[in-house]
């Protein structure tokens, strides 16, 4: 994600100028409080451009620059940091985008309108500057990321404000594609090679609109590669990010499998494959391979991989992505009541912490039912607490003040709360 600052339509670059003068004069040492003045200041005004009181940018422009410059109160470290909040890797490349949006016929203009139209699923507009300007299908943002106008419809490696998905993003990636964007271009995102199939794929936003499978078939219809660059990786990648069903989609069009792709789309199939007849690992796979395998496997409630990955050897109590967590955390954060279950059965430790959050997997099921995600509907949370708290689970008091508004819903459903008494 580019936490980018958005800019006003027509920005002023002496306003900007300004603004990091400003700046320098209050980082000056003795007043600890002027930067953080300044940084309201100039969130209040970035505020107007999103709709709210901008408190959020305020409080993430005074940490960015407590965390990356501060000590640095001359006007090229004040410019650097306006650049750089905005998605810009230096100064002189921000000023040159300033001055092309201050031109209503610019490249730069063009190419920003065109992107708005895209997360605002304005296709009408998208088509007309497509029409008048056939390059933009290939052109590229002055931003840091250098995303090409199709890496927008993933809403995702691009500026953080422009990370949405409108319902009609299918029809926007086909105009985009037809008008002669580039299926496999890599952008800067990420550390480069981010291709727009690699960056859906691994994106919140088009899985959560119901829309994410239905936009990786349109791009490899138009030719995207499977694998991205350098050819691995796609579906662990998918895995890493919490996209199981997205992992399940590459595999099924041929994306490659090892031990830890296997086991997190539940292919057991593949999975036999990787351990000879007297159950050790072939030479093919690895044990780190395995530990990540039985993490997704866990996570997305593949119950006869992760049953079978125990039985090879795989130790219940094992730490593993992101934060130190079991796979009881992790089948418990899924709603997986069969995986639980068969963890439990096997000797999971139910009130182990994670290294992280200190949570154990009873409030790891509770946090993510509890925040309403499109997880939470599913009943198998119901039947996870209650396997839990009836295995000896109880609920921190740390934790319950923590996530008080979690713990009040709760107790205020009658289903989790019977739960929670292992009724």
């Amino acid at each position: 994600m580019s936490e980018a600052l958005p800019l006003p339509p027509r920005p002023n670059p002496e306003q900007y100028k300004k603004l990091a003068k400003d700046l320098q004069r209050a980082c000056r040492p003795g007043d600890a409080g002027a930067v953080r003045a300044w940084a309201t200041r100039w969130a209040v005004a970035i505020g107007r451009l999103s709709g709210d009181d901008g408190t959020a940018a305020g409080e993430w422009i005074e940490r960015s620059w407590q965390a990356n410059c501060t000590g640095r109160c001359t006007l090229a470290g004040a410019q650097f940091f306006i650049a750089r909040t905005h998605g810009f890797a230096s100064w002189p490349k921000f000023a040159r985008h300033l001055e092309g949006l201050a031109r209503v016929d610019s490249p730069v203009s063009k190419f920003e309108a065109a992107a708005d139209a895209i997360v605002s699923g304005d296709l009408g507009k998208l088509k007309g500057l497509l029409r008048e300007n056939p390059e933009l299908a290939r052109a590229r943002s002055t931003r840091e990321h250098r995303s090409t106008l199709l890496h927008y419809v993933s809403a995702n490696g691009v500026e953080d404000f422009r990370q949405k998905t409108p319902e009609n993003i299918v029809a926007i990636a086909k105009a985009l594609l037809e008008a002669g964007s580039e299926v496999n271009a890599a952008s800067e995102a990420y550390g480069g090679h981010s291709t727009a199939l690699g960056l859906t794929a691994t994106s919140w936003h088009p899985e959560n609109a119901g829309v994410q499978a239905a936009l990786m078939e349109i791009l490899i219809e138009h030719g995207a590669n499977v694998e991205g660059p350098g050819g691995t990786g796609a579906v662990n990648s998918c895995l890493r990010n919490g996209r199981g069903e997205a992992a399940v989609f590459l595999a099924s069009r041929g994306a490659r499998l090892d031990l830890e792709g296997a086991a997190g789309v539940g292919r057991f199939d593949v999975v036999r494959s990787f351990f000879r007849e007297d159950g050790a690992l072939n030479p093919t796979a690895t044990r780190e391979q395995m530990k990540d395998g039985f993490a997704w496997a866990c996570e997305f409630g593949r119950t006869d991989v992760a049953g079978f990955l125990v039985e090879h050897g795989m130790d219940l109590h094992t730490r593993l992505r992101h934060h130190g967590q079991t796979g009881l955390h992790w089948a418990a954060y899924g709603g997986h009541a069969a995986t639980v279950r068969l963890l439990l059965d096997r000797g999971a430790a139910v009130n182990a912490t994670d290294a992280h959050y200190q949570g154990t997997p009873l409030e790891w099921a509770l946090y993510e039912w509890g925040m309403g995600g499109a997880r939470a509907a599913k009943a198998g949370y119901y039947d996870v607490v209650r396997m839990l708290v009836r295995a000896g689970a109880a609920l921190t008091a740390d934790w319950c003040q923590r996530n008080r508004r979690v713990f009040e819903r709760a107790q205020a459903g009658p289903l989790m709360a019977a739960a929670l008494r292992g009724d």
